[in-house]
């Protein structure tokens, strides 16, 4: 397969985790999450570091040209820009200029892969549901895991559902499962996996180096088959500047 035709079939594929824009609460009550949900945060440098920041940024590594985006942390807004496209969120409106050659969705794109890449982190978010997963078997370990719901009314897909499981031995995220149900909008009886085993300490937070899809056979994990690489990260606690994420002159708003 085209691998370009590939990555945005992957794309749309991962859908599903695009949340609607939230706005972050300023204040962390820790007693509302789970205590091993609570050691995986602290492993990554604690939710209230995380809490404190303020904007994100990254390239995320690709042939055609590295794609930058930049995040606000506090209410999701974001622009993202690419070899053929520049694309946001205002706070309002998600917006989109392209050329040509652009195949994609302003709205499918929109915080998909900041929400990959944000984990652990992001399950701080208001509205979920967590419970016991099963443990994750892969090359005989296990790893113990979180299930991840949502209330109702919470995103775009509240039916899906989400995995995290860790590394009993150090606490650090392992791996993330999700369904889809956005394109069928029924409960999804497949689950696709990322591991998260390429970590970087950034400003104390210890965030995604790569992140690898793994292909699966009647329900077990068996090799990579796709990888995203992450380049010039930078988090803080100073915001960006309003204008980043205002809508440019020729940018229609998408629909």
């Amino acid at each position: 397969m085209n691998k370009l035709l590939f990555i945005f079939s992957f794309s749309i594929l991962l859908f599903a985790c695009n949340e609607q824009p939230q706005t972050s609460s300023p204040s962390i009550d820790k007693n509302k999450y789970p205590e091993i949900l609570q050691k995986i945060f602290s492993k990554h440098g604690g939710i209230k570091a995380w809490q404190k920041m303020k904007s994100l940024s990254y390239e995320i590594v690709k042939e055609e040209g590295n794609e930058k985006q930049f995040i606000h942390l506090q209410d999701r807004r974001e622009r993202i820009e690419a070899s053929n496209f520049t694309t946001g969120f205002d706070g309002k409106d998600i917006w989109i200029e392209a050329d040509t050659s652009y195949k994609g969705n302003a709205v499918f794109h929109h915080n998909l892969m900041f929400y990959f890449y944000a984990m652990p982190f992001v399950l701080a978010d208001d509205g979920i549901i967590y419970s016991v997963a099963t443990p994750l078997e892969f090359e005989g370990k296990t790893y113990p895991g979180l299930k991840i719901a949502y209330d109702t009314g919470i995103g775009i897909s509240p039916e899906d559902e989400y995995f995290i499981h860790y590394d009993p031995s150090t606490f650090k995220m392992a791996w993330l499962g999700y369904t889809v149900t956005y394109f069928s909008k029924e409960k999804s009886k497949e689950t696709h996996w990322i591991r998260y085993n390429d970590w970087k300490k950034i400003n104390g937070l210890l965030l995604s180096n790569s992140l690898t899809w793994y292909d699966q056979e009647e329900g077990k994990l068996t090799e990579a088959k796709s990888t995203r690489l992450f380049d010039k990260v930078s988090i803080s606690e100073t915001a960006f500047e309003d204008a980043v994420f205002e809508r440019t002159e020729a940018a229609i708003v998408a629909e």
